[in-house]
């Protein structure tokens, strides 16, 4: 199986630096900007839809029995809240 790589906020930072010619400490701002919107949003209970890209929304989880794997004994796994995205379906060529 061939290894997966990794492609960091960084990463994404100067790709992006290099196709706009935009400097890197703006790319960063914006970058940083559209994340904390699409945060804020989600966290209002607003779905953030980029289409073409896919869309962002906090799904929740109800409360539910489990298993402590080192012991067996049933524990209460809480309800909890997550960040989700969903991507967009891909375009017909």
């Amino acid at each position: 199986m061939a290894k997966t790589t990794t492609f960091s906020k960084s990463d994404l930072i100067d790709a992006v630096a290099a196709k706009t010619g935009f400097a890197k400490t703006n790319v960063k701002d914006m970058l940083d900007a559209t994340l904390g919107e699409i945060t804020d949003q989600t966290a209002a209970g607003s779905k953030v839809t980029l289409i073409g890209f896919g869309s962002f929304e906090q799904r929740h989880k109800k409360a539910r029995m489990g298993r402590n794997p080192a012991t067996g004994a049933e524990v209460e796994i809480p309800a909890s809240t997550h960040l989700a995205f969903k991507p967009a379906k891909p375009k017909k060529s």
